[in-house]
């Protein structure tokens, strides 16, 4: 007796479905095969990691320290300026810088550049034999010698001019120069006849002749 297949059973119908899923399965596992890797078998440690630790560093503070500035320069020394106290002429006024005879005199330097303000013996204006000669010689010499500029005039410009001067060695006037000026052509004019004065007897100090300087004010007022 023939016996009889079950058409629900038969395996024959799902057979290309089979081979797929038979295809796919050995196609992962020769994919699988191609990308498996073998690692050593071992512990690793890359440090224990201590939860508990101070993680606060302490900072090394690297701002740049800042310097203080220099100090500053000292000031230079003060000229002392002495209020006028006789008028030569209606336009000139010049003043009398006597020297203070209680100061004590420095001791002479090596030096043949430097530049005294009292010495023993003071410079000689021509034709005196002392002190207070000079100083008259020199008041009435800037007086009469100087012309006011005419521009000055015209604007009414007036004012006192500090000059300073230097006796040297030799007697000659050197050094002119204003210390404080009051208009160009005032100073100008004050520079120049200061310039023209005649050569002195040259001071001396302790027997030597040095360089001796002379402060003197003329003042420029119109009638």
């Amino acid at each position: 007796m023939e016996p009889k297949k079950n058409p629900n059973v038969d395996l024959e119908k799902k057979r290309g479905l089979y081979i797929q899923i038979g295809l796919a399965v050995a196609l992962l596992v020769v994919l699988g095969a191609f990308e498996y890797r073998s690692y050593e078998k071992g512990t690793s440690s890359l440090g224990e990691f201590n939860l508990e630790a101070d993680w606060e560093e302490e900072i090394e503070n690297t701002f740049r320290e800042e310097k203080p500035p220099p100090p500053p320069p000292p000031p230079p020394d003060e000229i002392v300026i002495v209020e006028d106290e006789e008028e030569i002429v209606n336009e000139i006024e010049i003043e009398d810088t006597e020297s203070d005879e209680d100061l004590e005199i420095e001791e002479e330097e090596e030096t043949t550049d430097e530049v005294f303000m009292i010495v023993e013996d003071m410079p000689r204006f021509e034709g005196c034999s002392d002190d207070q000669c000079t100083q008259m010689k020199i008041m009435k010499y800037i007086a009469t010698k100087t012309k006011y500029p005419p521009i000055a005039k015209e604007n009414n410009i007036t004012g006192r001019v500090f000059v300073s001067f230097v006796v040297d060695k030799t007697g000659k006037v050197t050094k002119v120069k204003v210390l404080r000026g009051v208009d160009k052509y005032l100073d100008a004019e004050a520079i120049r006849v200061v310039q023209s004065m005649p050569k002195f007897k040259p001071g001396k100090q302790r027997g030597k002749s040095v360089n001796v300087q002379y402060n003197v004010p003329i003042n420029f007022q119109l009638n």
